[in-house]
C-alpha cells in the first residue's frame, strides 16, 4: 500500500491555497465544506473567491507565494500553472513538516486528494495513488451508483439511536442482526420516500417490542426501453438488493444482467394469445407470496411502469394486500425510442402536444376519439401497435390526416438491432411488411417524424423508398 487511507477533522483549523484560478476556487470551496478556516494566497483571485473574500468566509493573502504564509497552517494546497511556484510550496511545507498536495502533481505532493463519494456523514474515498485519476474516477462512478442519496440520513438517525439501540440488543449477534434490518427494511425505505417522521417512528416502535420478521416489499421498477445505459441509479440499487425478481418478457438480457447474481428470477411475461387476466392475476400473487415470505421484490417492468405497464393495478393489489411497496420510473419508450431514432417528440414548428396511445385493443373495443387524433401539429406515439397498422392508418385516413403525414415505426428502440423506418402514412402498412418489421415496436405519426432521416444517429434506418437502405 503506497499511500497510506486518512480522514483529516479540519473544522476551524488553517489550510493555505496557494494560486487563485478554477482549480484553486474548486479546492478551495470543498475545504469550507469540511469547515477549514481557508486562506488563499494569489496576486488575482476568480469572481467567485474575491466573493467569498468579501463576505469573510476566507482570507485573502494578496502576492506571490512567500513561505511565512505556512505559519499555522495545516495543510496546504498548490493550485497554481506554475509547477517551479508548486515546487517551492511543496519544498517550504517540507521543510515544516506540513503535509501539501500539489494538484496533478503525484510527485510534488506529500498527500493526495482522493475522488470521493459523500453521503455524509458516510464518506467514501477512492485513490489510485495519483497514477490513473481517470480510473479512480470510473471507481467512483460504479459506487456512486449503490447508495441511495438518503444513507447519510439513516447513518445520523442510527447514531442518534446508538444508546437505545445497545441497550436493547446487548448480544453483538442480534445488534448486527438489527443494523441490517434497519439497513434493508421499512425505515430506509420511508427515508427513500422522503418520510424521516415515519422512519424514526418505525425505529422506536422496532426498539420498543422484540423485532418480527421483516414482512418484505416491493419495488415496481421500470427498465426502460432495453440499452443498460438507460436504467436509472435507483433502479441499479433495486436490482442489486433483490432477493426475487419478476420480470417482464421485453427486459433485455443486458438489463438483467445487472441484478444481483444469487437473485432468483421469475419470468411473467405475457405472451401473444394467451389469457391475460388470468396471467396478471398470477403475477398478483406472486408478488404478495414472496413479500409476504420475508423476500425484497423486484417487480420489473420495460419502459415505465405507468405508462401502459398495469402498474397502478399491481399497486393496489399490493395496497390491499397490506404490501409495502415503492416506484421506480423508467424511460417510457415512446421517449427513448424517439431519441434514439432523432424524432423530438414536441418541436416548436411541428408539434405542439404529446399523445401516448396503446394500439392494443380490438376493433370492436376501439373507443379512441380518432377526429381528434387526425388533427396536425401533434404528435403521436402508439404502443404496441405492430399487429394494428391496417386500423391504425385506415382511421387516421378516415378522419382527415393528410396521406402524406410521415411516420417512424422504431423496431427494438435503444436495442443494438433497432431499426427505424420512415415514409408517408399512406404507406406505413405495406413499407411495414416489405420489411418485416416485428414486435417491440413504437409507432410515431406526426410532422416530427419527418425528422428522422435528417436527425437519425443510432442503429439502421430505412427510408419510405424500398431501395433506400442507410446503416
Amino acid at each position: 500500500m503506497k499511500l497510506f487511507p486518512i480522514f483529516a477533522d479540519l473544522k476551524d483549523r488553517l489550510v493555505l491555497v496557494v494560486g487563485g484560478g478554477a482549480v484553486a476556487e474548486r479546492k478551495t470551496l470543498a475545504l469550507l465544506e469540511a469547515s477549514a478556516e481557508v486562506v488563499v494566497g494569489a496576486p488575482d483571485l476568480t469572481p467567485a473567491l474575491a466573493a467569498l473574500a468579501a463576505e469573510g468566509r476566507i482570507r485573502h493573502r494578496p502576492g506571490r507565494f512567500d513561505p511565512a504564509w505556512l505559519d499555522e497552517a495545516w495543510l496546504v494546497v498548490a493550485a497554481t500553472d506554475d509547477r517551479d511556484a508548486n515546487a517551492a510550496v511543496s519544498e517550504a511545507a517540507r521543510a515544516r513538516r506540513i503535509f501539501a498536495n500539489v494538484v496533478d502533481d503525484p510527485e510534488l505532493s506529500s498527500f493526495q486528494v482522493p475522488s470521493i463519494v459523500d453521503r455524509s456523514p458516510v464518506i467514501v474515498a477512492i485513490s489510485s495513488s495519483g497514477v490513473a485519476p481517470v480510473l479512480a474516477r470510473r471507481v467512483r462512478e460504479r459506487i456512486e451508483s449503490l447508495f441511495d442519496h438518503t444513507l447519510g440520513q439513516l447513518a445520523v438517525l442510527a447514531a442518534r439511536y446508538r444508546k437505545p439501540i445497545r441497550a436493547s440488543h446487548p448480544d453483538l449477534g442480534a445488534r448486527r442482526r438489527f443494523y441490517d434490518w434497519l439497513l434493508d427494511g421499512p425505515v430506509a425505505g420511508f427515508l427513500r420516500q422522503q418520510q424521516p417522521a415515519q422512519a424514526e417512528d418505525a425505529l422506536a416502535a422496532a426498539l420498543a417490542a422484540p423485532l418480527a420478521p421483516d414482512a418484505g416489499s416491493v419495488v415496481l421498477v421500470g427498465a426502460g426501453p432495453g440499452d443498460p445505459g438507460l436504467l436509472t441509479l435507483k433502479a441499479l440499487r433495486a436490482l442489486n438488493e433483490a432477493d426475487v425478481i419478476l420480470h417482464d418478457r421485453l427486459v433485455s438480457d443486458e438489463v438483467m444482467s445487472l441484478a444481483r447474481r444469487d437473485a432468483e428470477r421469475v419470468p411473467v411475461g405475457k405472451l401473444p394469445g394467451e389469457n391475460h387476466h388470468a396471467t396478471q392475476a398470477r403475477i398478483h400473487g406472486l408478488l404478495v407470496e414472496h413479500a409476504r415470505a420475508g423476500r425484497r421484490v423486484v417487480r420489473l417492468k420495460g419502459g415505465d411502469a405507468f405508462i401502459f405497464g398495469r402498474g397502478g393495478e399491481e399497486l393496489e393489489y399490493l395496497r390491499a394486500h397490506g404490501v409495502r411497496y415503492e416506484v421506480i420510473p423508467g424511460i417510457t419508450a415512446a421517449l427513448a425510442c424517439a431519441a434514439y431514432a432523432g424524432i423530438p417528440l414536441t418541436h416548436r414548428e411541428h408539434a405542439q402536444s404529446v399523445r401516448l396511445i396503446t394500439a392494443h385493443c380490438r376493433e370492436d373495443e376501439d373507443n379512441l376519439d380518432w377526429p381528434a387524433l387526425a388533427r396536425e401539429k401533434q404528435t403521436l406515439a402508439f404502443y404496441m401497435g405492430v399487429g394494428q397498422l391496417d386500423l391504425l392508418t385506415g382511421r387516421l385516413l378516415r378522419h382527415g390526416r393528410a396521406p402524406d403525414t410521415p411516420f417512424a415505426l422504431i423496431e427494438n428502440g435503444s436495442r443494438p438491432e433497432q431499426r427505424v423506418l420512415s415514409g408517408p402514412l399512406e404507406r406505413l402498412p405495406a413499407l411495414a411488411a416489405e420489411h418485416a418489421i416485428r414486435s417491440p415496436a413504437l409507432l410515431i405519426v406526426g410532422e416530427v417524424a419527418g425528422l428522422a432521416p435528417r436527425l437519425r444517429w443510432f442503429g439502421r434506418h430505412i427510408d419510405g423508398a424500398p431501395e433506400t437502405i442507410t446503416a
